[in-house]
Formats: structure tokens, C-alpha cells, sequence
């Protein structure tokens, strides 16, 4: 196995940390992104491949990642012993890869409309939150919707995707977004996918549980920023996190409840599939409304930029 020299693991940070100020400035890729492009392969692949079946479903997800794998090795190849390339490439594999800003973008544009009273503006933004079907839901529901999204994409979208690209580099950061967007596709435990997704839904689980509890904890860290307390909110988390569905979402949801000091949970509805969750932070907390998914806001970039300076730590050891 061959051991990353001193340069590379420099390089890998500086692009990191580059590939993150590249998301902040402008965001995702407005054409061409190469996570609907993967998508647009992968949705092809199931079409040619699907049965209700646990093994099609394995390999699936081995077609679709491996070429993706692939080329992130041999992107990675091809900077090594070559530091101003080798850092070219991370940076924009990162920018390809996160999602920050248009995370905040979208969370800022639910609270503009959430505070102008325009349900008919805030629940047309909250599809490119999450899956949610927007349409019966109130102000403090589509509130919750997206205070919930941000907790989950700031680790789905931006933690996990800086901790493997620390880890592993190029390979690292595209094999969790590929094997993240197919647990978006068929991770969902509906009559389709429910056997089909399984092994993409427990691949993400797994490459997602430590970046998760990193997530909580630097959320819990960041809570006096707006409004909460540390102690309090990690005491959230230990208590509610385990009441969630997923064992992951359950411990960013819950730190940020914690933190902001409201209550999240309840029935959700995507299509025609119903979920119940179960209450997260204090019984007594008020729903969320525009001031909370503001502080959400905040607290993502809080988590984004600490996670930041901890991948380019991790990357450089």
C-alpha cells in the first residue's frame, strides 16, 4: 500500500481548503454539474439492471461507483509527485462535490419567503431542500422541512464529503458523493426500492456514521452563535437522536433543535410514502419559523467552516 509523501498531503489540503472557497464564492456549477451527471448515468443503469432484488441492487452500485472510483484514482495518480496539479485537482473535485453555499442559498430564500407570508414561494423552494411533498404544509411545517435539510445535507453535503476527501483523497470525496446521491435515488425504503436501494441506503449509512457525529459535535460546539448553549444541546442529541429513523440524520437533527432551541419531528409525507419520526429536542420547544431557519443557516456555515479547518488538520497528519 503505498504511503502519501509529505507534499501530497499538503497539496491535498491546500486543495481542500481551496475547493471550499471555491464553493463559497460561486457556488455549484450552474451546467454540466458532474453529480446530475453521474445521476443522469446511474438513473440509466437502473433502468438496464433493476429487479426487486437485494444482489441487483449490489451490483448496481458497484457499476455505478467503480467507474467513478476509477477515476479518482487515477486523477490522484496523476498529481502525484506533481503538488501545484495534484492541488488543481482536489480543489475542484471539492468544489464539484459540496454543496454549501447552495445549501445556505436555499435555506436564506425559504426564510425570505417564510417572513414576506408567501407560501405559495416558500413551498416551491422547499423541493430543492428535500423530498418532501410541500403541498399541504403550513409555514412552521415547511420551517421544520428546512431546518431538518439543512442539519442533514451540512453533513451529507459538506462534513462527509471533506472527511473522506481528507482520508482519501480524490477517490474519497467521489466515491461518497457517487455512493450519496444513489442512496437519494433508491435509498428509499418505498415498494421499489426497498430491497433494490438497500445496499446503496447501508454503504452511505456507513460512510456517513463517524463524519455524522462530527457533525453534532461541532453544531453543539457552535449553538452559543445562535442562541443555544453546548451543554444543553449535545444533552439534546444523546436523548433524541436515537428517536430518528436514520442512524445518522438522527444526530444532526437533533444538535440542531438542541442549538436552536425548537422542536423538530413529526409525519412527513414523500409521495405517497408516510413517515413518522419521533419528537426532537424539548416536548415544550415552539416550531420553527423565518428566525430559526436563519440561525440554521448560520449554524451550517459555523459547521462548515470548523469542519474545514479540521479536514485540512486531518489531511495534512
Amino acid at each position: 500500500m503505498r504511503v502519501d509523501t509529505k507534499d501530497e498531503r499538503v497539496s491535498r489540503s491546500l486543495g481542500l481548503a481551496l475547493g471550499v472557497l471555491l464553493d463559497a464564492a460561486w457556488g455549484d456549477p450552474r451546467r454540466g454539474h458532474p453529480v446530475a451527471l453521474f445521476g443522469a448515468w446511474a438513473a440509466g443503469v437502473e433502468q438496464r439492471l433493476y429487479a426487486d432484488s437485494v444482489g441487483r441492487g449490489v451490483a448496481h452500485l458497484g457499476l455505478t461507483v467503480t467507474p467513478v472510483l476509477a477515476l479518482g484514482v487515477a486523477a490522484e495518480w496523476a498529481g502525484r509527485r506533481r503538488p501545484l496539479l495534484h492541488t488543481g485537482l482536489v480543489a475542484a473535485t471539492t468544489w464539484a462535490v459540496l454543496g454549501a453555499r447552495s445549501l445556505a442559498t436555499e435555506g436564506v430564500r425559504m426564510a425570505d419567503a417564510l417572513d414576506a407570508g408567501d407560501l405559495h414561494a416558500a413551498r416551491a423552494t422547499l423541493p430543492s431542500l428535500c423530498g418532501r411533498d410541500p403541498t399541504a404544509l403550513d409555514a412552521p411545517e415547511l420551517a421544520r422541512a428546512t431546518v431538518e435539510s439543512l442539519a442533514e445535507n451540512t453533513n451529507d453535503a459538506v462534513v462527509c464529503s471533506l472527511f473522506w476527501g481528507a482520508v482519501a483523497g480524490i477517490p474519497g470525496l467521489v466515491a461518497h458523493r457517487a455512493v450519496n446521491t444513489l442512496d437519494a435515488m433508491v435509498g428509499h425504503r418505498t415498494p421499489r426500492h426497498g430491497r433494490f436501494g438497500a445496499a446503496s441506503a447501508r454503504t452511505d449509512d456507513t460512510l456517513a456514521w463517524l463524519p455524522a457525529r462530527l457533525t453534532a459535535a461541532l453544531a453543539a460546539l457552535g449553538a452559543p452563535l445562535v442562541g443555544g448553549s453546548t451543554a444543553p444541546t449535545w444533552a439534546t442529541v444523546a436523548r433524541d437522536a436515537a428517536d430518528h429513523p436514520s442512524p445518522n440524520g438522527g444526530w444532526c437533527e437533533a444538535a440542531w433543535a438542541g442549538a436552536l432551541g425548537v422542536r423538530l419531528g413529526g409525519t412527513n409525507t414523500y409521495g405517497d410514502r408516510v413517515e413518522v419520526r419521533g419528537t426532537l429536542g424539548e416536548p415544550d420547544a415552539p416550531r420553527p419559523g423565518a428566525d430559526a431557519v436563519r440561525r440554521a443557516v448560520r449554524l451550517s456555515r459555523w459547521v462548515t467552516a470548523a469542519a474545514t479547518v479540521l479536514a485540512v488538520g486531518l489531511a495534512r497528519r
